[in-house]
């Protein structure tokens, strides 16, 4: 072998030596990805694992999907600010993100209901249908940018309940004067029937409750319920909570913040929401059914709302409706649209849902 071929292979192994102790360059986009760390204050408390979870199953898989460049700590209810001034830190940037129900700030306005629920609107999967896919996000973030606000949805809890009451409701008659926690706008509509209602964050509904400062309270369904301990003060449990018939909660993110995110962060995020969205939907769902079955076991005794309270109440949601559109413009570029979505909604789920639904749960309770 001559000194040239020598020289020439050695050199030529001499490279492949080097690229082979070298570690292959990162990808562009991983040396692209900056290391955010944001904070995420919850209206809600550590206790009840469901609906405070929900905000950990987002952390815990955009952490995953950005190995661990893009990470939110979550803090409960009163750790950094209380829960209902989770809408306040967010635009104020005390915190980058909360995790909380939109209709909670109904007294700033009241068009921050639509994103949970507004009484005898609709059910989760419409919901859902509405926000995703009918216009609802899109409607939703234009009006939350006007508080420096983006949003997405964060879980669901689906139809809620009632709540409970110390005295038996057997007619409107029986609402009057009665002083009952209740949120969002179902606390106007229970006001046109006589009821005083009050304003008390999940923590405190307890002691409220058993002291006799209210009369009656509703939170969200059995399990939560449970937790709270309102069946040793209260025994008369009602349904449904008309209300709240597929109520949503939102990961609310500071709008500047926000768009300041990489476009892969920025779909990371709402992948993150969109899974914590159906995950807490589906624990409710598994956790309820032995929770109810246990609240009954207890001494509790299960009511369904009279008619004359569900006609009462359904004409008085809607004459609000009307004059609020009628005054408010905000609320009405969402009511309007809204309102053609829910009627379409209903003609197509009476077809097939409701008809199967109806057909399945009357074999059950005949014991087939």
């Amino acid at each position: 072998m001559d000194r040239r071929t020598f020289i020439t292979k050695a050199g030529i192994v001499g490279t492949g030596a080097v690229a082979a102790a070298t570690p292959l360059a990162t990808p562009a986009i991983a040396q692209s990805a900056p290391e955010i760390k944001w904070r995420l204050t919850s209206s809600f408390p550590k206790s009840l694992d469901t609906i405070f979870g929900a905000a950990d199953v987002m952390s815990k898989k955009l952490a995953e999907a950005t190995d661990g460049k893009f990470q939110v700590q979550v803090f409960p209810a009163g750790e950094i600010v209380p829960g209902p001034q989770a809408l306040d830190a967010v635009q104020s940037d005390t915190v980058e993100a909360a995790h909380t129900a939109s209709y909670y700030f109904i007294g700033k306005d009241p068009t921050f209901a639509f994103a949970t629920a507004v009484p005898f609107g609709l059910n989760a999967r419409q919901q859902n249908a509405w926000l995703y896919e009918g216009g609802g996000n899109e409607l939703l973030n234009e009006f939350y940018a006007g508080y420096n606000v983006h949003a997405f949805p964060g879980g669901n809890t689906g139809v809620q309940m009632g709540g409970w009451f110390r005295n038996e409701i057997k007619s409107v008659a029986d609402l009057n004067g009665l002083k009952m926690r209740i949120g969002g706008l179902g606390g106007k509509v229970m006001a046109s029937l006589g009821v005083v209602p009050q304003q008390i964050p999940g923590g405190d509904i307890y002691p409220a409750l058993e002291k006799g400062t209210i009369d009656a309270t509703e939170w969200v369904g059995p399990y939560d319920d449970e937790k709270l301990g309102f069946f040793q003060v209260a025994k008369h449990y009602y349904y449904p909570g008309f209300w709240e018939g597929g109520p949503t909660l939102h990961f609310m993110f500071n709008k500047a913040k926000y768009e300041s995110l990489p476009a892969s962060y920025k779909a990371a995020l709402e992948t993150a929401c969109a899974l914590a969205n159906t995950v807490m939907m589906a624990r409710y769902d598994v956790k309820n059914v032995a929770a109810i079955r246990s609240l009954v076991g207890k001494g509790v005794q299960l009511h369904a709302f009279p008619r004359d309270v569900l006609d009462a109440a359904y004409d008085a949601a809607f004459k609000f409706y009307d004059e609020t559109a009628a005054t408010n413009p905000a609320w009405k570029k969402i009511y309007e649209p809204w309102k053609v979505f829910r009627k379409e909604s209903y003609e197509w789920f009476r077809v097939a849902e409701y008809t199967f639904d109806s057909y399945v749960y009357a074999m059950q309770a005949a014991g087939k």
